[in-house]
């Protein structure tokens, strides 16, 4: 498969696609909705992750959990003594989640970072997640073009 997008214009360079740099769905952690927010805090921390994908039984994403997402916890036990056990991944998971295909070139990744805060999308193809591409991916490509110039 050719890890190039094609060009628009005609004196432009194809750049590579994202496929390339991201990390295939076999790396990636996990979680479910259903999964206790506790058990997701304590990976998260243990694993050294800012966040990851949330999958249905199915395997297609529905949603994100982030460390941010996992402080609404402390807030709802202080405020609003909510009890830590019975709060699931669901309930602090981003829903509505931007997606990047795997043919989206490096340039056009690198425009989306630029205009949102998220430091990781999701890649995915025919509705199924198949890897994930962050902010420091996109940099390990815009070094290697540099270095091929």
């Amino acid at each position: 498969m050719d890890n190039k997008s094609e060009p628009t214009h005609p004196n432009e360079v194809p750049f590579e696609t994202i496929e390339k740099y991201m990390v295939p769905l076999s790396k990636i952690i996990t979680f479910k909705p259903n999964q206790p927010i506790q058990d997701v805090i304590k990976i998260i921390i243990e694993k050294k992750i800012a966040g990851a994908p949330v999958l249905d039984d199915r395997q297609q994403l529905v949603g994100m959990i982030s460390e941010k997402d996992c402080l609404r916890l402390i807030v709802d036990q202080a405020y609003h003594n909510l009890p830590a056990e019975t709060r699931m991944v669901s309930d602090y998971m981003t829903a509505q989640v931007q997606t990047l295909s795997p043919q989206t070139n490096i340039v056009e990744a690198a425009v989306q970072f630029l205009n949102s805060p998220i430091r990781r999308f999701p890649v995915v193809e025919n509705g199924m997640l198949i890897g994930q591409v962050s902010r420091r991916h996109i940099l390990r490509a815009a070094e290697n073009i540099l270095s091929t110039e």
